[in-house]
């Protein structure tokens, strides 16, 4: 959908209904022809809000003539905007050139806009990868959003990631035979954002609060080549990240020092749900049937009838909290638990969730070279059990093998988990898919390389 209906719709106050005119399909030519109806089909059940955009569309078709209607907004007249703003929760990131002011000392006018030129594209695609909106482009820095115009429950994480993201991208930049770094900072906060301010090009969205002002002053706290965060941010990302805790620092215009983490690099933490949430979790209320359905289901698998169950909802709904809670049941009785997490931002990594949990399971450390890695992997796979001269189905067949089982003792039942199969990309869910076809494999305990236990799902 062009960003021009998602901001028309935002300036009605409309903005929840954005990705279901994207579903459907709705661009400028459509907009124009839709009815009622076709408004509750999409999903606007609410008659106001339905009466709402009947509204706007008919002024928007009075200031587009019908002979411009099917050529692109930035052809046409622009559609009328509400200037509407709202109070939201909003991440900010800073990200600033290292070195800048030398450079241009040093080049020629020309050579630095190309230089200041690449560095822009660079930071705007690795912004983008994660969804974020770039708000403003100030010589050597790029302001950026994170929850705004769109808002996604994992923003913080997202900025962060792209802050890392920016920080290794830049430095791999190549131009004009120079070395570049940047330094980001990052903040998370309340803010109102979406005044109108200026006129003619120089126009923007405003954001009004603590939260620029204090990602843009962790920002000139950061080393060269760092991710600053601010204490918000912190809370929201748990322990998804390794950091260095550089305590109270002195900010510029806030009165109290203000807490501060550089981000190292992601953890190599296996599940998502802990890492954001402890060790300690609050009492599960109102699952009962739920968790009743899962023990009856583990039940007949322990009886020789394998069972797979599909656990789907909304974000924040209680998936993983759910599956933590049949975890603690099945606490005392022996059994072997296989966990593969998916991730939104490995969708395009063939087998990501597999490769990973084999990588745990094997002893991986952040550093291995190449040849390390092959050593702990031939020694955890076992003899006999490498993929060395294979090739299709019995290359397959081996590194199911490897995800399988060792040669090993007592059968006994098994627990697999998936966390967030629906980013795995095509390849994991096809592996998984086959996995649990009722194939009968043998299964390792991959979350504890040192216990040499095996299982067998029946079918």
């Amino acid at each position: 959908m062009p960003i021009e209906i998602a901001e028309w719709l935002h300036s009605l106050g409309l903005a929840r209904y954005s990705e279901a005119f994207a579903e459907n399909a709705v661009d400028w030519a459509i907009l124009q022809k839709l009815t009622s109806d076709d408004l509750k089909e999409i999903g606007v059940a609410a008659v106001g809000h339905r009466r709402k955009l009947l509204e706007a569309i008919a002024a928007l078709g009075e200031a587009v003539p019908a002979s411009t209607a099917n050529l692109p907004p930035s052809a046409t007249a622009a559609p009328p905007r509400v200037e509407e703003a709202e109070r939201r929760q909003l991440t900010v990131m800073f990200c600033d050139l290292v070195g800048s002011t030398p450079l241009a000392a040093r080049l020629d006018p020309e050579d630095l806009r190309e230089v200041i030129g690449a560095y822009h594209r660079t930071v705007a695609d690795a912004v983008a990868g994660f969804d974020g909106f770039v708000a403003k482009y100030m010589g050597d820095g790029v302001l950026v959003y994170f929850g705004y115009p769109r808002a996604h429950e994992d923003d913080a994480e997202r900025a962060v990631r792209a802050g890392l993201g920016v920080i290794d991208a830049v430095v791999r930049l190549d131009i004009k035979s120079i070395e570049l770094q940047a330094r980001v900072g990052i903040a998370t906060g309340l803010v109102v954002v979406g005044d109108l301010i200026g006129e003619g090009s120089a126009q923007e969205q405003s954001v009004v609060g603590e939260t620029p002002n204090l990602a843009a002053r962790l920002q000139t706290l950061a080393e060269p080549g760092a991710v600053v965060i601010a204490a918000g941010t912190r809370r929201l990302v748990g322990e998804l990240f390794e950091y260095r805790d550089l305590g109270a620092v002195e900010v510029k215009g806030i009165a109290a020092p203000v807490p501060a983490w550089q981000v190292l690099r992601p953890s190599a933490v296996a599940s998502r749900f802990e890492a954001l949430r402890g060790s300690v979790l609050t009492p599960l209320v109102g699952r009962d049937e739920e968790i009743g359905l899962l023990l009856r289901r583990w039940v007949r698998a322990k009886a020789g009838d394998g069972q797979v169950v599909l656990v789907s909802g909304e974000p924040g709904i209680g998936k993983s909290r759910l599956t933590a809670a049949l975890t603690e049941r099945l606490h005392g009785e022996p059994h072997l638990r296989l966990r593969y997490f998916c991730s939104p931002y490995h969708q395009n990594s063939a087998l990501f969730p597999l490769i990973g949990q084999i990588g745990r399971a094997a002893g991986f450390e952040r550093g291995d070279q190449s040849a390390s890695r092959l050593e702990k992997l031939e020694a955890f796979a076992g003899p006999g059990r490498t993929t060395r001269g294979r090739c299709g189905a019995d290359r397959r067949s081996a590194v199911i093998a490897c995800i399988g089982a060792p040669p090993a003792a007592q059968p006994q039942s098994a627990a697999q988990e998936g966390e967030d199969a629906g980013s795995a990309d095509t390849a994991a869910r096809r592996t998984g898919t086959s996995a649990a076809g009722g194939l009968g494999f043998r299964g390792r305990t991959l979350d504890r390389p040192d216990v040499a236990r095996a299982a067998r799902l029946g079918r």
